[in-house]
């Protein structure tokens, strides 16, 4: 049976981030609200709980989800090298709507999907994810809907969506970007010298901003 915690009430806050870090240790999923949409998560390093979180939404080992990070330290930790460009972007644009795929670090041992040997990462700009992710760990967290739906913007939408298949819903009222999504880029091809960067989905971030904050990178 789901819990659902209003997070602008202090006590069901403080009781709500208590039982979601219990959920993500036990391997169960929760959904919380990020910067631009909410968000179903599951710990990063249990294939269990990410195939949970993959089967809820009925998404597919193909579709990945992103991870999200409290902190630049974590970044240094999942990613083989983080190039000077690629940190530019993280200092100008997290935390913030910015997903940046990488290649993982080999030694990892997690199972997102079929990643190629990559990893897509993200710092919210939300306090209550934030929190969170500083205690946990580390999630797989993908936008809180089934595949082909809208992203819930609301802990409710999410919840009519995704049912019993989430222990604990953080619910911290209607998020203000109005479904934005984060844009996501490949930067696998930058070095610390330049090279390309690819745009996969646009967002919360424009091309013209990222190719005004690293000028010797191409964007495209």
């Amino acid at each position: 049976m789901a819990t659902v915690f209003d997070c602008s009430v202090s006590a069901e806050l403080l009781a709500g981030m208590r039982h979601a870090r219990g959920a993500i240790g036990r391997g169960e999923l929760v959904v919380l609200p990020t910067d631009t949409v909410y968000g179903i998560a599951a710990d990063a390093f249990s294939p269990v709980a990410v195939q949970r979180l993959l089967d809820a939404k009925g998404r597919t080992r193909q579709s990945p989800p992103p991870v999200l990070i409290a902190n630049t330290d974590m970044l240094a930790a999942l990613t083989d090298s983080v190039p000077a460009p690629v940190r530019t972007l993280v200092e100008t644009f997290w935390p913030g709507p910015l997903t940046i795929i990488l290649q993982a670090q080999a030694s990892l041992r997690w199972d997102l999907g079929d990643t190629n040997g990559s990893v897509a990462v993200r710092m919210p700009d939300n306090p209550i994810a934030l929190e969170l992710l500083a205690e946990t760990g580390p999630l797989a967290v993908s936008s809180a809907n089934l595949t082909g739906q809208e992203a819930a913007t609301s802990a409710a939408e999410a919840e009519r969506m995704l049912a019993d298949a989430v222990a604990v819903y953080l619910d911290a009222g209607e998020r203000e970007s109005s479904g934005i999504a984060s844009t996501i880029i490949d930067a696998r091809a930058i070095t610390d010298d330049g090279g390309e960067l690819v745009v996969l989905r646009q967002g919360g971030i424009t091309p013209e901003q990222l190719a005004a904050a690293i000028p010797t990178v191409t964007v495209s």
